[in-house]
């Protein structure tokens, strides 16, 4: 599975569990978006360890021979994307999220970077077997789902702006 596919099965299930919690749905994805950075930076290096998601080939010094891909170097996409969507993303969020800020801000920061990250470094990145390049003889699946994450980053930061600060959820409390 996909994270694009993922993240919508979080979504719906953050969903209900604000409504169960008597949360805002945003108090909650705020909340937790500062935090899945970790998760995708370890699970990019868990795919570089395994030598899954390999890049494309390339003539860069840094190239890395996958053996189970051939004897050509390739980009270790992986790490790219561990220093992107894992530590950078990280430090943007956990830098916006330190004040109190407008409801949906850091939802919309994450959407927005994430999908930026995501569609940069899909350049490296070889294409799905089963998909290969979807437009223009560049254009991956990764990209085109990112798309849609961008713009709902957009709007959600220029949502925000008319909200009011945003309180912390306080989970379990009767």
């Amino acid at each position: 599975m996909s994270f694009h596919g993922g993240l919508l099965g979080v979504l719906i299930a953050m969903l209900l569990f604000a409504r169960r919690h008597q949360l805002t749905f945003f108090q909650l994805t705020d909340f937790i978006a500062p935090m899945v950075p970790i998760g995708l930076g370890a699970g990019r290096l868990g795919n570089f360890i395994n030598q899954e998601l390999p890049g494309r080939i390339t003539d860069v010094s840094w190239g890395m021979v996958y053996p189970l891909y051939g004897p050509e170097p390739r980009h270790p996409s992986q790490l790219y994307q561990f220093a992107l969507e894992g530590v950078a993303l990280f430090t943007i969020l956990w830098f916006a999220s330190r004040e109190p800020r407008q409801k949906g801000l850091i939802s919309g920061l994450f959407l927005l970077f994430y999908g930026c990250f995501r569609f940069i470094t899909e350049f490296f990145r070889q294409p799905d077997s089963q998909l290969g390049f979807i437009a223009f003889d560049w254009l991956t699946m990764g990209q085109l789902l990112s798309l849609p994450m961008v713009l709902f980053g957009l709007f959600l930061m220029a949502w925000s702006r008319g909200q009011q600060v945003a309180q912390p959820p306080v989970i379990g409390a009767s």
